[in-house]
């Protein structure tokens, strides 16, 4: 049959740079070539198998139908404990909180309701790869500023320079992905003096929040109590609970802004999936007996002393996140895209570019591992890796 174009339908001309994205292409040419997928960030172990007894459990307690769009109350009510006690912030679950369908979602729903055509957002690249994409559709302008390579790094005095009377958000992300970079209170403050008497508004993807290492604690956007009133915090239960499928994620944000978030999402989603918030708010009730930083910090460190034994360099191990960054300037001068294709088909294991997390395709011979997978998935890629010679 003959394709056919009928004349003047065409995609909106903001959707034209978009492919599909380098997480898809990695992971399909890794199944493609049998490769250890080491570059999508999902875990290849089993999640707490409690979930599974509690997705039963509501089932058989008749959790089928609709949640109310801001979610179930009772796992409304778990976050807010929980928020409470690894962050010290009382947080209201009515008012406050808001259940989403994975953090993503979230993310694109805060744009949403708060840009207009002609804003501006400021973006630290590298960059997860949704933020320019969401900003760019709301009709508004990704103003973007490097991290300050090898520890990745804010220049507060870039950020100050950047800032605008079109300024109306700042995205930022700890642990940070790719590099799991992660700020420190005195980031936190001198954000606060700069967006001080104007109305900036924060967006906090902190979806790792629990994956931070070397007995380092999170520090977040809603323990800054200043910022707090200007700020939507994003997380994301699949980070937390190793569910990536599950796609549930929450917003917290001041009541203002939570309003403004519930106009979109209740035309996006308007409901999560039932059954798994009452799953969630169950383990919430009963938290696993080994944290998820001690199981991934474990991870990271078999996975360090793997690369040990290879010509991949490190600046220094991540400090937070399902991710280490790996150079490989001491093995070829191939493009980082081109070099994960080779490293995939001709030694079996995918990882990603990170010129994918800059929209210029900055390429500093940086490549990104998962490390969040099952110990022999780790030492098998690691005997992969052996076998790249410099």
């Amino acid at each position: 049959m003959e394709k056919i174009n009928p004349v003047g339908i065409f995609p909106a001309p903001r959707y034209k740079d978009s492919g599909t994205t380098i997480f898809t292409v990695m992971s399909s040419m890794a199944q493609q070539y049998n490769a250890i997928n080491l570059s999508q960030g999902f875990p290849d172990f089993d999640a707490d198998g409690r979930l599974g007894e509690f997705l039963l459990e509501a089932c058989s307690h008749g959790f089928h139908q609709y949640a109310p769009m801001t979610g179930l109350p009772m796992l409304r009510n778990e976050v807010s404990e929980y928020i409470f006690s690894t962050q010290e912030v009382r947080v209201d679950e009515d008012a406050e909180i808001t259940i989403t369908p994975g953090a993503t979602s979230a993310i694109f729903t805060a744009f949403t309701s708060i840009l207009q055509p002609g804003d501006e957002v400021i973006v630290f690249e590298p960059a997860y790869d949704s933020y320019i994409p969401n900003i760019e559709i709301n009709g508004a302008r990704a103003v973007t500023i490097p991290l300050s390579a090898p520890d990745f790094s804010i220049d507060w005095n870039l950020v100050k320079d950047a800032i605008s009377a079109r300024t109306k958000a700042i995205i930022l992300t700890t642990p940070h992905n790719p590099t799991g970079a992660t700020l420190k209170p005195n980031d936190w403050n001198t954000l606060a003096e700069l967006v001080r008497n104007t109305s900036i508004i924060i967006i906090s993807d902190e979806v790792y929040e629990q994956l931070v290492y070397d007995n380092e604690k999170h520090t977040g956007v809603l323990q800054h109590p200043e910022l707090r009133r200007r700020a939507f915090a994003i997380y994301s239960f699949g980070k937390t609970f190793h569910i990536t499928g599950w796609k549930i994620g929450y917003c917290i944000a001041p009541p203002v802004l939570t309003n403004a978030f519930r106009k979109i999402h209740q035309f996006l989603s308007f409901s999560v999936n039932t059954p798994a918030q009452y799953a969630l708010a169950r383990v919430l009730q009963q938290p696993p007996s080994q944290p998820a930083n001690i199981l991934l910090q474990q991870k990271r460190d078999l996975f360090l002393s793997l690369l040990g034994d290879t010509p991949f360099t490190f600046h220094r191990p991540s400090a937070g996140s399902y991710f280490q960054l790996a150079g490989y300037s001491r093995i070829s001068n191939l493009p980082d895209y081109e070099f994960a294709a080779w490293l995939t088909k001709n030694h079996g294991v995918a990882a990603i570019p990170v010129s994918a997390f800059y929209r210029n395709r900055k390429d500093d011979k940086i490549i990104r591992f998962c490390f969040a997978k099952k110990d022999e998935t780790l030492k098998s890629a690691g005997e992969r890796l052996k076998n790249v010679v410099d």
